[in-house]
């Protein structure tokens, strides 16, 4: 018996059009899933959706503004309308800035705090009910930097921080239901937002080898790397795990 087979399950991943969030889409429809690729970027989450298709898998691109309540339910209804049911919730959904306490303004703050701490209670709070009837699971993805911190990321910090605190909140208050809720912690992932940031340095690839060396494993992590413990979170194989934070970031912070 395969325990990590998702067959004629349902997963919505938000952010799914690029980066974490597609090699999660990706991952989850190889190992049996019916897949909703949750994301604001039409191009870039059709391109997923299809890529899907054309592989044998099963995926749908469904345009979301995870800061909508509106627009989450109307998700979350689509899928379980096309589908029968909804298995599995992934908040990916996120943004990045690199502003500390003194550069960061009123307006930056409420932007990402609104993308990628909101955006998981309103989905937790949408996705409930479809959850509820399969006993489902919630994977919310935080960062290493929500446990000890960064320099220059206020805002960011503190919304993954707060992300894996409100996962054990979730997960206290799902339990009841048979519904997990579990917290991945990636460290430095090879993405597109992490290109962006590269491309913004004097010397990229140098730059890309000095966020290499910090790992113990001595490279970057891939979106697959997260995604597979998604997989491994949303599936049976971890039907008593709940409430965890599991880190994936290659050893970065036993000397961080």
């Amino acid at each position: 018996m395969n325990l990590m087979d998702l067959t004629g399950r349902v997963a919505i991943v938000t952010g799914a059009a690029k980066g974490i969030g597609r090699g999660c889409a990706e991952v989850l429809a190889t190992a049996g899933a019916h897949v909703v690729v949750a994301d604001i970027d039409r191009t870039n989450g059709e391109s997923t959706a299809a890529a899907i298709n054309d592989q044998g898998g099963s995926a749908l691109f469904l345009h979301t503004d995870v800061r909508s309540r509106a627009a989450v339910e109307a998700t979350v209804a689509t899928a379980v309308e096309r589908w029968g049911r909804l298995d599995v919730l992934v908040n990916n959904a996120g943004w990045h800035n690199s502003k500390g306490l003194l550069e960061c303004t009123e307006e930056d703050w409420d932007s990402i705090l609104e993308l990628n701490l909101k955006s998981v209670f309103l989905c937790a709070k949408a996705a409930f009910p479809a959850l509820k009837e399969s006993r489902g699971a919630i994977i919310s993805i935080g960062s290493m930097v929500g446990v000890i911190g960064q320099k220059d990321s206020i805002a960011y910090t503190a919304s993954k921080g707060a992300i894996i605190s409100m996962t054990r909140s979730i997960a206290l208050d799902v339990a009841p239901y048979g519904i997990r809720a579990n917290c991945i912690c990636p460290g430095v992932v090879d993405t597109p937002l992490l290109q962006e940031y590269l491309e913004m340095q004097s010397n990229p690839e140098a730059r890309r080898q000095e966020f290499a060396a910090m790992h113990p494993l001595e490279r970057i992590g891939t979106p697959t790397d997260i995604a597979r413990a998604v997989l491994f979170l949303a599936s049976d194989a971890a039907e008593f795990i709940t409430g965890t934070i599991l880190p994936v970031e290659g050893g970065v912070t036993l000397d961080y």
